[in-house]
């Protein structure tokens, strides 16, 4: 088997295969180092927004998180001890990244090139993660700028901000997080934003040594103090999954937040969002709003029009500047793995979705016969840990290779088919599809083809046993041609240069 991505996803397959024995794996990952985007997101102030007990594997709790809610490097240094000590290190080829993978019907067996070398593996399980790679906007002139340009996903540490005149560009979650510690840094510092966000007081505070002894000495406490948490979150997916109206409650708390801290009427205006609570992600800062109206800080309501050598241009005005850091998130639903993975009939992944991801469960594609994806497609969440859905999706998998016992297996395209309408079906009165936003959740097809449209344990219900009736055996090259044309290489699950 050959597992591409060495974030939660990747992980937690590799660990559940140690734990189940499985020793005859491959994890490939293109970063120097485990992690996934914990690894790669490194600018200022990141941190997680779902709380620390909840955000991270069920079977490998940490009693000492130094605060309610992770920082990344505290994420990534969880991370880099469950691949130590769950024996997954061995396994893990860093620095590797895959560029092609072909089902080969013949041999039944994807064959990948890496750029490392190539393998062959009878099962491939994609968890690249949704928030990979950055997407960057298409702004005229942003090639002649002669100041420094870089994403908040590839920070680019060398380059000082001290001083400088910084445009921002961007007021999501990343934005929220950036802003307030460049803030006091900077010389002046110009935030565009093109539409505001829903903002509520973030509740973050360190967690003490006699917490950390209590849930070390009786992991029963952690165990309630996550349930609860887990429990609490749930609550939000009625509101969001089936009856917005559930939400105006919280509307109305993040409305007096924006009230208390921001006076001026004209600027309450320009944050104040026209679609509903929890269209767009919820955004947790008590920094935000007290930032955006420090002297050295404009805001800017609308984008980018233009960038010049040595400025930007935007709502009929030019700023100089010296640095332009991109807080523009990600494309989820054109995830680059997909251009790389070609199925039954010699198309690509990509090709086939056409722009609306879609699978089963959001893990298995009718056409790639032993792909598994791990934070596929209607995986992502707006309540609760990915983590959660993640460890889910495993578990599933696992029960798949149990039934498989080296065969073939791919779903059913009726199956796939009807999955998806429900799944549809229920996102079409979430308050994703009815709140009157634009948001990474809807594809460029219109279709939301990222969020799980009910409650995460509605998602584990469902996934908690493999149906080989589901599946069927794809078509297979004549066994005698494969001899002769393979022999003895691909011996093992997975096999190759590396």
């Amino acid at each position: 088997m050959a597992v591409v991505g060495a974030g939660f996803g990747g992980l937690g397959m590799a660990i559940e295969m140690k734990r189940a024995g499985m020793d005859d794996f491959v994890v490939l990952e293109r970063g120097e180092d485990v992690g996934g985007t914990w690894f790669a997101n490194t600018y200022p102030g990141c941190q997680c927004d779902i709380p620390s007990n909840l955000y991270s594997f069920s079977f490998a709790r940490k009693a000492d998180w130094p605060r309610a809610y992770p920082l990344q490097q505290d994420i990534l240094d969880y991370l880099r001890d469950c691949a130590e000590r769950f024996g997954v290190m061995p396994h893990t080829h860093l620095g590797c990244e895959l560029l092609e993978a072909e089902w080969d019907a013949g041999a039944a067996r994807w064959r990948i090139e890496t750029s490392r070398g190539e393998v062959s593996a009878r099962v491939l399980v994609a968890a690249p993660g949704l928030l990979s790679d950055p997407k960057l906007p298409r702004i005229p002139g942003i090639d002649r700028f002669e100041g420094t340009a870089f994403h908040t996903a590839a920070w680019n540490h060398d380059h000082d901000l001290s001083g400088e005149r910084v445009a921002l560009v961007g007021t999501g979650a990343t934005a929220v997080q950036v802003a307030p510690r460049i803030r006091e840094k900077v010389r002046r510092l110009y935030v565009f934003q093109r539409t505001p966000g829903w903002v509520v007081p973030h509740v973050d505070k360190p967690i003490g040594p006699r917490r950390q002894r209590l849930y070390a000495r009786f992991p029963a406490a952690q165990t309630l103090a996550r349930a609860g948490i887990y429990g609490l979150r749930e609550t939000f997916a009625a509101g969001m999954t089936r009856n917005p109206s559930l939400l105006k409650g919280m509307e109305a708390y993040a409305r007096l937040n924006l009230r208390l801290q921001v006076h001026d009427p004209e600027m309450r205006r320009r944050l104040t969002p026209d679609y509903a609570f929890g269209c767009k992600r919820m955004l947790l800062s008590s920094e935000w709003y007290p930032t955006l109206t420090a002297p050295n800080v404009e805001l800017i309501p609308a984008g980018v029009e233009e960038v010049r050598p040595h400025s930007v241009v935007a709502h009929g005005a030019e700023r100089e500047v010296d640095a332009i850091v991109f807080a523009t998130g990600f494309a989820p639903s054109e995830p680059p793995l997909a251009r790389h993975l070609r199925g039954t009939d010699g198309r690509t992944l990509a090709e086939v979705w056409a722009g609306s991801p879609r699978a089963y469960l959001g893990t298995t594609v009718s056409g790639f016969p032993n792909l598994f994806l791990l934070y596929g497609p209607n995986v992502n969440l707006g309540h609760s840990s990915i983590v959660y859905m993640l460890e889910s999706q495993v578990r599933y998998v696992m029960g798949a290779l149990e039934t498989m016992r080296g065969g073939a297996l791919e779903v059913r395209p009726e199956v796939q088919d009807a999955y998806n309408a429900e799944v549809q079906e229920q996102l079409a009165r979430s308050v994703w599809n009815t709140g009157g936003c634009g948001s990474w959740y809807l594809d460029r097809n219109g279709i939301n083809s990222i969020m799980w449209p009910s409650y995460t344990f509605e998602f584990r219900r469902r996934t908690r046993r493999f149906d080989p009736a589901e599946y069927r055996e794809p078509p297979l090259e004549d066994a005698a041609d494969l001899a002769l044309e393979h022999g003895d290489v691909l011996g093992g699950d997975a096999a190759g240069a590396l």
